[in-house]
């Protein structure tokens, strides 16, 4: 928050925007990803002097874990929330659609970063939960696909699940949750169907947006996290971005990419083509399989239901939420 993109180092301008004093606090070391000196080691236990040579956040890790490792390259973990990363290149993009521009990672001080952008969505798994917890829909999570699958479509049922309003590209903070298209034929089946359908839609907003600010759109979609889990939820994402989705056997990336970093900089790997084959077995590929033209029709009527979930919140109820 306090950095300078460009030039890697706290930024002035920032630290005064936000009232921060460099002389009365003590402001984070900043260092690259991956660096066979820049942490220390650990100080106790079984591992006690075992040097850490790498750190990357969470989404950044998955995107290594991916081997996101060229520009184009996008990653998307569905968790409780669902994080996506964009590779963009050695040269930052200052989104003007909604999303967040950062430093994917750094592999040695001496090189250049690579930038990304990025995207979140708040409801995912906690959708599912809502379903099982406060409705009774399923006894247990990995079930949403099984109920989902009992129907062949959503029956019209559109579900904006902004529970906390809706984050990138959106970012409508007066929206509540939402489901529209509900007749007396409505069953559990289609309101499953339509929570999953909601983090697939919001997915391909943000792709939308990261190809307008980068002027070009990723080939494929990588995929990690609890909710990639599901067959059903990874083919509608195809079907409804157009493109293939990758999804890994092994799906724990995030720590595979930590690894990753680690490796790198006490050159157990000292290149990325040596890292080709990690966790390439047993890989499986979702194609889109409907046309274009009934995607879009999709997404026109998420996109209208997302327009008339706005304002349910007035100024001063908003204020007594926070």
């Amino acid at each position: 928050m306090f950095m300078n993109l460009r030039t890697l180092k706290y930024d002035d301008k920032l630290l005064n925007f936000f009232g921060l004093d460099r002389e009365r606090i003590r402001l984070l070391k900043i260092v690259p990803s991956s660096d066979p000196e820049a942490y220390g080691s650990i100080s106790s236990g079984a591992l006690k002097n075992t040097r850490i040579t790498g750190c990357l956040g969470d989404q950044s890790a998955a995107l290594v874990g991916q081997q996101g490792f060229s520009e184009g390259c996008a990653e998307n973990t569905y968790g409780t929330g669902c994080f996506l990363l964009y590779n963009i290149g050695e040269q930052p993009v200052i989104s003007k659609h909604g999303l967040l521009a950062t430093v994917a990672y750094q592999f040695g001080k001496n090189a250049k970063p690579v930038y990304a952008l990025e995207g979140s969505i708040a409801v995912v798994g906690s959708g599912v939960k809502f379903l099982m917890n406060n409705l009774g829909f399923i006894s247990h999570s990995h079930k949403i696909s099984e109920l989902a699958t009992t129907v062949p479509d959503n029956g019209g049922c559109i579900f904006v699940t902004a529970f906390s309003g809706l984050f990138a590209p959106y970012w409508i903070d007066d929206a509540k949750g939402t489901i529209f298209g509900i007749t007396q034929h409505t069953e559990r089946g289609h309101i499953a169907r339509a929570t999953l359908e909601a983090t697939c839609f919001q997915t391909k907003a943000i792709l939308d947006a990261m190809e307008k600010d980068s002027g070009h759109a990723p080939a494929e979609l990588a995929v990690d996290g609890g909710m990639s889990n599901s067959d059903l939820c990874m083919q509608t994402q195809s079907n409804i971005i157009g493109i293939p989705v990758d999804r890994p056997a092994m799906r724990e990336t995030t720590s595979l990419g930590a690894a990753i970093a680690a490796g790198l900089a006490i050159d157990i790997w000292s290149h990325f083509d040596e890292l080709k084959e990690i966790n390439q077995k047993d890989r499986k590929i979702f194609e889109p399989a409907i046309s274009k033209k009934e995607s879009a029709k999709m997404f026109k009527q998420w996109s209208r239901a997302v327009e008339m979930c706005r304002g349910w919140l007035d100024e001063e109820e908003a204020i007594e939420e926070e």
